[in-house]
């Protein structure tokens, strides 16, 4: 199957008694010594990314290039060239054409960003793939033919949902980008970070700044890895903080309210944390209520555990950015198509679909599909 259509071929088989048979021109013809040319392999993993199942994806090859192949043919041929593009990802095999060294900034000094995140993934239980093979073996002898046996049962996940990690680097208008993902832990996160700072040539960089969410076992590992010169709160994280804190004095509505939480995400801005810390310590001097003084309680406390991320007047004075928004919305991309109605998947299967499009977002599609390596496979 070729993205030219069908191809017949006739080629010789030599068979030896005791070595068994074998085809040479096989490997000619198909470095994997596959059905399915890297054609329509690298097509299908495209229309696979924007597709809400692997129907809709079977539907648009069909549409597209005239190549009819079964729902379940095509999820094996794309999962497993996901497999493929995650196992060459974590031995770093595939990697951007380009280096920290090459990240200029507007303000002249070469410049990368650090980001990650933790994503909730569907995943389908062991109670769930129970259930479905009872209702294959019922549709079996409703049919009844003879039929193979069920291959055996995979064990499922514990947990319908599990926090997969992202990890993003970028320069300044984000021309140069690379996006990778385990299922692993946070560690196994931490080792994903330093792969990938090694691919980039990091320590090349002038300036290397995370922007995280606050949460601490991202600032740990990239301190544990000693890849950035300095890490950044994100700024929207911290105004959530503080519009909790607002509601939870204030109430909903109130406009005294609103103008506190202007006033104070303005201080956070311009004029630093301690400039803050005073503003919200003032303001709780002056309530008596409990429930009102825990709400400004939980945000000093979250401010004093990142005091040393919370620097917007000095990167702005550097021309840093100060949010975290183009991890978020890796994150979005990089989840678009195992997120969804009634989509469950398999770990294994999860990450290898993200991995692809990292592969995507990192603009490294062509580098794939262009250098035929027997190994990746």
């Amino acid at each position: 199957m070729t993205i030219n259509g069908s191809l017949k071929l006739r080629r010789t088989r030599w068979h030896d008694s005791e070595l068994g048979s074998q085809t040479p021109s096989d490997a000619w013809l198909d470095a994997a010594e596959r059905t399915i040319s890297e054609g329509v392999r690298e097509m299908a993993c495209r229309l696979n990314q924007t597709s809400s199942s692997f129907r809709a994806t079977a539907d648009h090859l069909a549409r597209a290039a005239h190549i009819e192949l079964s729902k379940e043919t095509l999820r094996q041929l794309i999962e497993g060239e996901a497999q493929g593009v995650l196992r060459q990802m974590q031995r770093a095999e595939l990697g951007p054409g380009w280096s920290a060294a090459e990240c200029r900034s507007p303000q002249g000094p070469t410049r990368l960003y650090c980001g990650c995140d933790g994503v909730k993934v569907p995943l389908i239980t062991s109670a769930e793939k129970q259930k479905r093979r009872e209702n294959v073996k019922l549709k079996r002898r409703r049919r009844g033919r003879k039929c193979k046996p069920l291959p055996r049962a995979k064990p499922g996940s514990d947990n319908a949902y599990k926090d997969f990690k992202v990890g993003y680097f970028y320069d300044e208008d984000k021309q140069h980008r690379f996006v990778s993902v385990t299922s692993g832990n946070h560690e196994a996160a931490g080792r994903m970070l330093k792969r990938m700072s090694d691919q980039v040539e990091l320590l090349r960089a002038e300036q290397r700044v995370a922007l995280v969410d606050g949460a601490p076992w991202i600032r740990n590992q990239l301190e544990l890895h000693g890849l950035v010169q300095a890490i950044g709160l994100d700024f929207y994280h911290l105004k959530e903080q503080a519009q909790a804190a607002r509601k939870g004095v204030f109430g909903e509505e109130c406009p005294v309210g609103k103008r506190w939480l202007g006033e104070l995400m303005h201080t956070f801005k311009h004029h630093g944390y301690d400039a803050a810390w005073q503003l919200v310590t003032q303001l709780r001097g002056t309530l008596r209520g409990r429930t009102k003084r825990a709400a400004l309680d939980h945000l000093l406390q979250y401010m004093a555990e990142r005091r040393d991320m919370i620097r917007y007047p000095e990167f702005q004075r550097r021309g840093w950015q100060i949010g975290s928004g183009p991890t978020e919305a890796e994150c979005k991309t990089t989840t678009h198509r195992v997120k969804g109605r009634g989509r469950r998947w398999d770990a294994a299967n999860a990450e290898s679909l993200m991995a692809l499009a990292a592969l995507h977002d990192s603009h490294l599609w062509h580098q794939r599909w262009t250098t035929l390596n027997p190994s990746r496979n």
